[in-house]
């Protein structure tokens, strides 16, 4: 059989194997190195030695990475003829020619992220690159869930805290995960953090960092009290708008009233501009940024009144592309609105989007239909706003209770 140098530094390598027929067939074998893995049992834990001096520490397998590639070519194994042998010529020729190029395409495409892979990414540093980078208007939660499971690892997995690999991952792994978020967590937050992580999760499939979702078929933990979010009454908003203190920010005083009266979010209240406004026909419209990238009903319209008027001030004393709003950081927003609350005497945990769900469950408790409260929320479906029902339905819960004990003995 026909022998060629095999450079032994080449990645892949070109080799051959003598067929059945007599024929040689050329294919390229990959090398990404080896993995240590730590053996673990059926519930996910890793495996302690049990005696010796490594009694108490893990077990671990070593992982050769390889990957054959068939090139579909073929030498003449005995060559006799001129012919024969120029014909072994250009298909080896060729074969190194593919050769050359597919080690290219391993060390410099990016996006296949092969050889990175192969050896062992570490998935807390591409899952903060990811994070870190994303432009989206909500990388704050984004944020959150990584910083969520990094000290959920810390906790349960203490051998993977500081380096994770794809093949550490496992579906036992989100479930135990999904659950932490559901004990640690409360309300829509538990729902909203394991989401965001999927989306990082997904990310990493896309990019070929890991070759299956481990969240697939993972079930997040359901609670009865999905919306746990302190909700401002009728009554506390007039307190809290009746109130002032020194030093407030009166942008953030007409921002806030616009959220609860319109329930529109934080990120969509800083984008409005005066040519979101119908002067008109007094309506606001405009897309959210929360879901306009992956929903078909992202549009909202809001019908303005005069109290909504006033907060957004007249056309001719501004261009049509001026913000309504200019507000400060998102710390800086929250600290004042504590602040706020905390003069007004409301000893409750408000944050912004207190103001949209206060704004979804006054509608409900005066009677408005779900369906108009699930349009102006701009709510896709009437799933995402049947929470607001469970909220009346424990508010008139706890003002049945307020009710004295009466004696009728």
């Amino acid at each position: 059989m026909e022998k060629f140098k095999i450079n032994l530094k080449d990645n892949p390598k070109l080799e051959q194997r003598l067929l059945a027929d007599g024929r040689i067939s050329l294919f390229l074998f990959y090398y990404f190195g080896r993995q240590s893995e730590a053996i673990t049992d059926e519930f996910g834990n890793p495996v302690l030695y049990e005696s010796g001096k490594m009694i108490g520490t893990p077990k671990y397998k070593v992982k050769h990475l390889r990957r054959k590639e068939a090139l579909n070519l073929y030498l003449i194994s005995k060559p006799r003829t001129i012919e024969e042998r120029e014909q072994n010529k250009e298909i080896l020729l060729t074969a190194k020619k593919i050769r050359a190029q597919k080690e290219q395409e391993l060390y410099n495409n990016d996006e296949r992220f092969w050889q990175r892979k192969k050896i062992g990414l570490n998935l807390f540093e591409f899952f903060d690159d990811f994070v870190q980078t994303a432009n989206v208007a909500d990388r704050r939660v984004l944020e959150g869930a990584l910083r969520n499971f990094k000290t959920f690892m810390k906790e349960q997995y203490p051998l993977f805290a500081n380096k994770l690999k794809a093949n550490n991952l496992s579906k036992e792994m989100m479930q135990k995960f999904a659950d932490y978020i559901g004990e640690h967590h409360k309300g829509e937050g538990v729902d909203t953090y394991f989401t965001r992580f999927k989306r990082i999760i997904n990310y990493a499939v896309e990019k070929g960092v890991i070759s299956k979702s481990p969240c697939l078929g993972v079930t997040i933990p359901k609670r009865d009290d999905i919306l746990a979010k302190d909700i401002l009454s009728q009554e506390e908003m007039l307190k809290l708008f009746a109130t002032h203190y020194e030093g407030e920010n009166p942008e953030i005083r007409r921002a806030f009233a616009m959220t609860c009266l319109t329930g529109i979010r934080r990120c969509d209240i800083v984008e409005l501009t005066y040519d979101n406004v119908d002067y008109s026909n007094r309506i606001l419209k405009f897309r959210q940024s929360k879901t306009q990238k992956h929903s078909k009903s992202s549009g909202v319209t809001i019908p303005l009144n005069d109290t909504l008027m006033s907060i957004i001030g007249k056309k001719e004393e501004y261009a049509s592309d001026d913000y309504i709003f200019h507000l400060p950081s998102d710390t800086m927003c929250l600290k004042a609105l504590r602040r706020w609350t905390k003069k007004a005497c409301i000893d409750k945990h408000i944050t912004w989007h207190c103001g949209r769900h206060s704004f979804a469950t006054s509608l409900l408790n005066n009677g408005v239909n779900i369906k108009v409260v699930s349009s102006l929320l701009g709510h896709s479906t009437l799933r995402f706003t049947e929470i607001y029902l469970r909220a009346v339905d424990k508010q008139k819960v706890e003002a049945i209770n307020t009710l004295p004990n009466l004696n009728i003995e």
